[in-house]
């Protein structure tokens, strides 16, 4: 089935499903979970359209693959397109904000590092992109202090805030716009916090962004 974009009603949005912008490293303290340098600038790479899946009460995750771990994120939705951006242009081109998971096969990931390859296999592959529904920015400054938390069988495995980023959300949207243009229907994930680990079937996934958006999920076995 293809991939829809959903407002908070469940209801598709008149965009397509376009290219996840992925900002590595955006959290210090899950830099340094993994064993790498805090960067000096954005570390980029990007799933395509293919990767993107309706989060649900269902998360699929491959096997025979070696470990897959949850990333949670924040995710926002361009809904104009956005070249060489400021900030304050970058904000008034955002149609939606929402969580999303950056699924990682670690172990490929770990092997391809070693050989100094590109990350794509580990992190576009197909259902690699679960995203919640989106729901209308509350604010701009709420977006300099967002709140998301990721429990793993009742227990916390992943908990942040935007203030913990190392280039806050406006500036991401501007400094990815100095490279790629981004258009309506792309997607920008905006980093995750320290505490990934491994997801296998029969896993509960509880997660929150701030008080108003809540999912539960059933990690289901993938291809």
């Amino acid at each position: 089935m293809s991939f829809l974009h959903l407002s908070c009603a469940n209801v598709p949005l008149e965009y397509p499903a376009g290219k996840v912008v992925c900002i590595g490293r955006n959290y210090a303290a899950h830099a340094q979970e993994l064993g790498n340098e805090v960067p000096s600038q954005p570390v980029i790479f990007m799933k395509p359209a293919t990767a993107l899946v309706n989060w649900n009460d269902k998360v699929a995750v491959p096997i025979n693959r070696g470990e897959c771990h949850h990333e949670l994120e924040l995710a926002i939705l361009v809904g104009e397109t956005l070249r060489k951006s400021t900030p304050e242009q970058s904000a008034s081109a955002i149609a939606g904000v929402t969580l999303a998971l950056d699924l990682t096969l670690r172990d490929v990931q770990s092997q391809l590092k070693h050989k100094s390859h590109p990350w794509e296999m580990a992190k576009a592959f197909d259902g690699a992109c679960p995203v919640a529904n989106w729901h209308n920015l509350p604010s701009v400054d709420w977006l300099q202090q967002a709140s998301l938390e990721l429990k793993v069988n009742g227990e916390v495995r992943q908990r942040g805030n935007s203030e913990l980023m190392l280039w806050p959300p406006l500036e991401l949207l501007s400094y990815v716009s100095q490279y790629f243009t981004l258009q309506p229907g792309d997607i920008v994930l905006t980093g995750t916090p320290a505490g990934v680990n491994q997801l296998v079937p029969g896993d509960r996934i509880e997660a929150s962004l701030d008080s108003w958006l809540r999912l539960e999920s059933e990690v289901i076995a993938g291809d």
